[in-house]
């Protein structure tokens, strides 16, 4: 795909790069003559023999996009033109914000108490600076922060003890690896708004959406079925284990296909492999176990990663005429119709087939004791 581009613009010298997003080089021309366009550490960059001047982290390729596609004569070869290849590196200051930022937790994995970093954070400014611009510049995210201790918890103090379902894992991470995190999870979340990636029915794990935006769009567009005349039959659905079963190669496949590349893919692949769980009760704890899948509990970046995992989901929905609305690892789907119709329980059939088809293909299951059925109409008069 980039040599696609670079031998586009090679044979348009009259193309200039989008000026969409900020970039400290504007307005030159693409002619291979004159400079020589690739991408590279700090994004797009142009070199001729007399200077070098880097563009932005991602930029542009071009404004309209038709012209690309009838250059390449396929439009399969082009998903979008807008890329990630290479992090942003940060200064002190944003550094301090970020600790100040991130929720002081509790880890046995962690050398001293995250209070205490965060009330030292000036004097121990420049350290972190140091280990969090190495991570971004090669690609790479440290072993020792990608180690979890798991304590069960009652879900309800009233519950059973003695039934291991009654207990809820939680995961503590080390403190580091959340401020890591949290830079990188700014960057990423900048790159997939300006992308319009993910799912616009998703109200989980986004800025601006919640559990109320989500009630709320599922309740408006209830109403105005029911307004019309039409009943809707809705289906409430719950993914078990969503976050541990993630397949590490699906979600790089994704990433990658959506524009991510570079230090960064590396990055992202670095901070998913090789990692290890320990379950800590009392003052016992038990061996390091390998992980060959999912996204950590309890991380920054784990729900925006599980977000884009998921956006085919969507897809696949409402490719029946079926409606949805999502909410992490929740889904409502809804299906509305003429009361007298007898075609809405094939259609929501044929949906449910595809999505438990989409679910395995995905290493994903649904729970059946937290799916139902709900038939939404109005009281007879």
């Amino acid at each position: 795909m980039w040599s696609i581009q670079c031998n586009f613009l090679n044979q348009h010298p009259q193309i200039t790069p989008g000026t969409g997003l900020k970039q400290r080089y504007q307005g030159t021309p693409a002619s291979r003559h004159h400079m020589e366009w690739f991408c590279s550490e700090g994004g797009w960059r142009r070199r001729s023999s007399s200077q070098e001047a880097c563009c932005c982290d991602y930029k542009r390729v071009l404004q309209d996009q038709s012209l690309l596609l009838q250059w390449c004569g396929n439009h399969e070869a082009v998903d979008h033109i807008l890329f990630f290849y290479s992090f942003r590196l940060v200064l002190p200051e944003t550094v301090v914000e970020v600790l100040g930022a991130v929720r002081a937790t509790t880890s046995a994995l962690d050398p001293c108490p995250s209070w205490l970093i965060k009330s030292a954070r000036e004097g121990l400014v420049d350290w972190f600076v140091l280990i969090i611009n190495a991570s971004l510049e090669q690609g790479g995210f440290p072993s020792y922060l990608k180690q979890a201790v798991v304590r069960p918890l009652l879900k309800k103090v009233s519950l059973d003890s003695t039934v291991l379902n009654n207990f809820r894992p939680i995961s503590n991470l080390p403190f580091l690896g959340k401020v890591l995190e949290r830079v990188v999870a700014s960057q990423l979340q900048g790159f997939l708004d300006d992308i319009n990636y993910l799912d616009q029915s998703q109200s989980g794990f986004r800025p601006g959406h919640g559990t109320e935006t989500a009630l709320v769009a599922l309740v408006d567009d209830l109403r105005r079925e029911l307004d019309g005349g039409s009943v809707t039959l809705l289906v409430l659905l719950d993914i078990s284990a969503a976050f541990e079963t993630i397949d590490h190669g699906l979600l790089l496949g994704r990433l990658s296909g959506m524009g991510l590349g570079g230090t960064v893919l590396s990055w992202l692949r670095s901070f998913l492999e090789g990692r290890s769980q320990m379950v800590k009760l009392g003052d016992a704890c038990s061996d390091p176990w390998p992980l060959s899948c999912g996204v950590p509990q309890g991380s920054i970046l784990s729900p925006m990663l599980f977000n884009i995992y998921m956006k085919p989901l969507g897809e696949v929905i409402r490719s029946f005429g079926v409606g949805c609305h999502l909410y992490a690892d929740d889904a409502q789907l809804y299906y509305s119709f003429p009361p007298n119709s007898k075609e809405a329980s094939r259609v929501l059939d044929e949906c449910l087939a595809a999505e438990s088809i989409w679910m395995r293909r995905n290493k994903l299951k649904i729970n059946p004791d937290k799916t139902e059925v709900l038939l939404v109409d109005r009281k007879p008069e």
